[in-house]
């Protein structure tokens, strides 16, 4: 028993202190990852354009995601440029360091505003810090003063233009040579095209010595054998002799023959004209009576029309000089008729092609949609334009436009000018006009709560005094992407048309935001009805920011 208590009693000591070690362990590890933040400013006082080095030190876990402010967030100060230090580790810490470049343009004293980093999704914010930046006094005796130069226009980019200018001459080239290359070049004559341009006389030699290597009389096919033959002779006939002899039977085709050699005008044998009759009534007979003569007499007959076309042809008068003009002449005109066909089909088919790709483009786009593709319309060009992305004033407003919004010379009404420290106003277009958008950013000398209501109704009177009648107003709140809330009022009115004199809708939205000692606003007017302009405003809309720390 004694020596149970003895050991019992040296376990004592060795409990307490294992108790005693796992109370302090969790201790021991939270404060081992609880991370550290600090910020370093290296001076608060500078003058115009002069930088601040602005140092965030974070110590912590070297497991732990640290995220740094990123863009504009030193506003009313700007942010040149960040640079992230050397990380360096200490046991099982790190410490990262980031540091930002900022300036200032304008005299006055300014506050930095406090700064979030993000360890592990947890907060942790800086101070704020009091700057004063100087004037930078300049000696007029020693440096000589110039003028502020003016705002240079600057012309619109026209690399979209020509690149679209390209497409359509390559689309016309392409459609030009598959015109040319299908129905305008002169093609390759096939053998049966060369063979319709020879003279009669030559084409009907040719064809009988085509008869004479055919398989006619092998396969005893003599219809066909003796239905090509008279047509051969018979259409050598028509084109050499100027003699119907298609419609002709046979007793009347030989008294035209008859007809034409007493008349002087053919000169033929007897002999060759009862060779050539016989030879069409064996034709008629295997024709219409299935008559069979023997091969031998097939091809004697054939033999026979082959001199029958080669005297008939010398015993034609020889041409006259103005025969052989009237047919130079008939065969350019045969030419340029078939020139002119092509021409016809390929202007044809090249309308053709506009009209259904023009019907197709309808059915799918909308004529309207296509119209204004074509002739081209101002809010369509400014949607599909080249769009800008930039800061306004001060608290600047960042907003997209299809266009860069030039700044605004506004004389401050005296009996305004006690209470507005500056006025900065950046506009597009014309509030009456087709399309307009339009910033201004107030700062007042006291750092009052913003009147929301009488700037809004300053606004208002402005459109009346410009023109715009009929105002019909609602109020919404309105949410910036960053989650800065507003004041939104729309509506619409109307405006007489200075072209036409007519009255045209109107619609309009001011987008009002603020905080002590300042406004900010940003105004779109357009026409009501305009799809393109519709779509522009939400595209505003949507990229509208605004930085409310002064």
């Amino acid at each position: 028993m004694q020596t149970l208590n003895r050991n019992t009693n040296k376990s004592f000591p060795l409990l307490r202190w294992g108790i005693l070690f796992l109370l302090i362990c969790p201790l021991i590890g939270f404060a081992q990852s609880s991370p550290n933040v600090s910020v370093d400013v290296d001076t608060l006082s500078i003058k115009i354009g002069e930088q601040i080095q602005y140092a965030i030190t974070v110590e912590a876990d070297s497991l732990d995601v640290v995220h740094f402010p990123e863009g504009q967030t030193f506003s009313p100060l700007e942010t040149v440029e960040a640079i992230m230090a050397d990380t360096i580790k200490n046991n099982e810490k790190v410490i990262l360091q980031k540091i930002y470049s900022l300036t200032q343009f304008d005299s006055g004293a300014y506050t930095i505003p406090p700064q979030r980093i993000a360890i592990n999704e947890q907060p942790f914010f800086t101070d704020s810090f009091q700057v004063k930046v100087a004037d930078v006094v300049v000696d007029t005796t020693k440096q000589k003063m110039y003028d502020i130069k003016p705002l240079i226009a600057v012309e619109r980019s026209r690399a979209q233009f020509w690149l679209t200018i390209l497409y359509i001459v390559l689309g016309l080239a392409i459609i030009g040579g598959l015109v040319y290359w299908f129905f305008l070049r002169k093609k390759p004559l096939t053998e049966e095209e060369k063979e319709a341009l020879l003279p009669p006389y030559d084409r009907a030699i040719l064809e009988l010595k085509k008869l004479e290597n055919s398989r006619y009389l092998i396969q005893d096919e003599y219809k066909q054998y003796y239905s090509e033959l008279t047509n051969i002779v018979r259409m050598y006939l028509e084109e050499d002799v100027h003699v119907t002899a298609m419609e002709s039977t046979t007793s009347e085709l030989i008294t035209k023959l008859e007809m034409l050699r007493d008349a002087g005008e053919l000169k033929l044998e007897d002999d060759t004209l009862q060779q050539f009759q016989k030879i069409l009534q064996t034709a008629d007979l295997v024709k219409f009576a299935k008559s069979k003569p023997a091969t031998s007499v097939a091809e004697q007959d054939r033999l026979l029309v082959e001199q029958i076309v080669t005297q008939t042809h010398d015993g034609l008068p020889e041409p006259t000089e103005e025969d052989l003009l009237l047919n130079e002449e008939y065969l350019e005109e045969l030419a340029r008729q078939k020139q002119r066909k092509r021409i016809y089909l390929a202007a044809a088919i090249f309308a053709g092609l506009i009209v259904i790709g023009s019907g197709i483009s309808v059915a799918y786009f909308g004529f309207k949609q296509v119209k204004d593709t074509v002739f081209g319309y101002p809010t369509k060009d400014l949607l599909e334009g080249e769009w800008v992305a930039s800061s306004y004033g001060f608290p600047p407003i960042e907003v997209e436009t299809p266009d860069v919004l030039v700044r605004q010379e506004v004389e401050i009404p005296a009996e305004t000018k006690e209470l507005i420290k500056e006025l900065q106003t950046f506009s597009y277009g014309s509030y009456v006009g087709i399309f307009s958008v339009s910033t201004s950013s107030v700062t007042y000398k006291e750092q009052n709560e913003p009147n929301f209501e009488a700037v809004i109704g300053a606004t208002l009177t402005n459109f009346e005094q410009l023109g715009l009648k009929n105002i019909i107003t609602k109020q919404e709140e309105f949410v910036t992407q960053s989650g800065v809330k507003g004041m939104k009022t729309f509506g619409t009115g109307s405006f007489e048309n200075p072209a036409s004199g007519d009255d045209k809708k109107a619609k309009y939205n001011i987008l009002t935001f603020g905080g002590k000692g300042f406004i900010q606003q940003l105004v779109i007017t357009w026409e009501d009805g305009d799809e393109y302009a519709e779509q522009i405003v939400d595209r505003i809309l949507g990229s509208l920011d605004v930085k409310t720390q002064v």
